[in-house]
């Protein structure tokens, strides 16, 4: 039964790059996403650094001048998310749960308006919690390689090996788009 909720399709990103400065904005724009949610832990940062430094600062203080609207969203806690978020001047959502779809409807919530969903990138580093959730839930999602797996925590590790199974799956039934989006580089 777990097995047919696993199908391959929802694991598969739009997108796939090495860092969240490799994401083609310009390109976003002309796709119409005006919305970027944003995974923080191995997307933005390693587990082992708590504040955004002035690379990660200028990042979104472009994204928020070209006219994105930009939420925080995260699995970890708030002890964690919120002092990163504020330091950014963003929203958030912590505990978000993903790949359930209760955090990406609560990180709407923190729009300034109710978008639709053909609006709306995801940006994260697992396909387990990320790319699954983004797909139930309906949105793009632009997949980064994780910055430093040395640094996470053990559940995250558990994800990794579920996930390097996912990525052969979709290499025997999609070897193309497999291909395509570099995923034997991850």
């Amino acid at each position: 039964m777990i097995h047919n909720l696993l199908k391959v399709r929802h694991f598969i990103p739009d997108d796939h790059v090495n860092t969240i400065y490799d994401i083609n904005i310009n390109y976003l724009k002309s796709e119409g996403k005006t919305i970027l949610l944003f995974d923080i832990d191995n997307t933005i940062i390693p587990y082992d650094i708590d504040l955004p430094d002035d690379k990660i600062q200028s990042y979104f203080d472009n994204l928020k001048n070209a006219g994105f609207q930009i939420v925080l969203i995260s699995n970890n806690h708030k002890s964690r998310i919120k002092p990163f978020s504020e330091a950014l001047g963003l929203p958030y959502v912590f505990s978000a749960k993903k790949p359930l779809k209760s955090g990406f409807k609560k990180a709407l919530k923190r729009l300034d308006e109710k978008p639709n969903k053909q609006s709306i990138t995801l940006v994260g580093d697992q396909l387990m919690t990320d790319v699954f959730g983004g797909k139930r839930f309906g949105i793009d999602v632009v997949l980064v390689k994780p910055i430093k797996q040395k640094t996470e925590k053990w559940y995250t590790k558990i994800n990794r090996i579920v996930e390097r199974k996912m990525l052969k799956r979709i290499q025997k039934r999609f070897p193309e788009t497999y291909d395509t989006l570099n995923l034997h580089t991850r």
